[in-house]
């Protein structure tokens, strides 16, 4: 059944649109403060699509994320009376929770981290305005860790090039249905 295959082509055509830089920074910036997709979706298909712009995308999306970040942060130091009843009855409450615990320890590594990895950065942004971490070391970290990560997408996007583009083509399918496979496997296993 050939489901992803579609999708691929859609996200493919997207990526060369005219106004995908502009759609790009705007998911890049929403991403970190409150919106839940990663710019990745949009940065893997673009840096693709276009290897000689790579550079100019994780860039772009680099600076866009840590000033959205720097929206996360004055959310959390100004306005978190105002998100925290939706923030409890959410998913990331928990990792909201854990957020702080990693500020009282380890601080900058913290951002650090959460900018580099999968953990939602919005979150750690957010309690980053809440423990009141000084502005300096937070938005260095920010560009680190988003930068480290952006870069590294665009650059194996650019690195795999039309050689990439073709074999995920002739793949998708199957890679995205391994991918739902181990994502139901992992939920099972969490569960039991």
């Amino acid at each position: 059944m050939k489901i992803f295959s579609p999708l691929y082509e859609r996200a493919m055509s997207w990526s060369r649109h005219r106004r995908a830089p502009w759609f790009l920074g705007v998911l890049s910036f929403a991403e970190s403060s409150f919106f839940p997709i990663p710019p990745d979706v949009m940065l893997a298909p673009m840096s693709l699509a276009e290897p000689q712009r790579a550079w100019w995308f994780a860039l772009l999306t680099t600076v866009t994320s840590v000033l959205g970040g720097l929206f996360g942060y004055l959310i959390g130091h100004y306005a978190f009376d105002l998100v925290e009843p939706w923030l409890r009855t959410s998913h990331y409450w928990s990792a909201y929770e854990q957020a702080v615990a990693w500020f009282e320890h380890w601080g900058f590594w913290a951002i650090f981290v959460a900018g580099f990895s999968p953990i939602p950065y919005k979150v750690f942004t957010i309690a980053g305005g809440v423990a009141g971490m000084a502005l300096l070391p937070f938005t260095l970290a920010s560009m680190v860790g988003r930068g480290a990560r952006f870069f590294l997408v665009a650059g194996l996007m650019a690195w795999g090039g039309a050689r990439m583009e073709a074999a995920l083509r002739t793949y998708v399918d199957r890679l995205g249905w391994a991918t739902v496979v181990l994502v139901v496997a992992g939920v099972l296993v969490y569960r039991a």
